[in-house]
């Protein structure tokens, strides 16, 4: 898995590339459930990393659609 990605990277990124973005990270989140519970995952913290992801994603692309910035 990649290292976090940065705030300032998402907000410079165009409006239509979001839902891609989010669609993949999605993906990785709900592979990731299921190797957890099958006992396949070696590190938990995984599940967390990329709910963080998902949450900075969804905030940015909320940003973007108030015209914060």
């Amino acid at each position: 898995m990649k290292a976090r990605i940065d705030v300032k990277e998402l907000r410079s990124v165009q409006r239509e590339e979001f839902p891609l973005r989010l669609a993949r990270l999605e993906k990785q989140y709900f592979e990731l459930r299921v190797k957890h519970s099958t006992s396949q995952l070696d590190n938990s913290a995984q599940l967390r990393m990329l709910r963080r992801e998902i949450a900075r994603v969804l905030t940015v692309l909320s940003e973007k659609d108030k015209g914060i910035r």
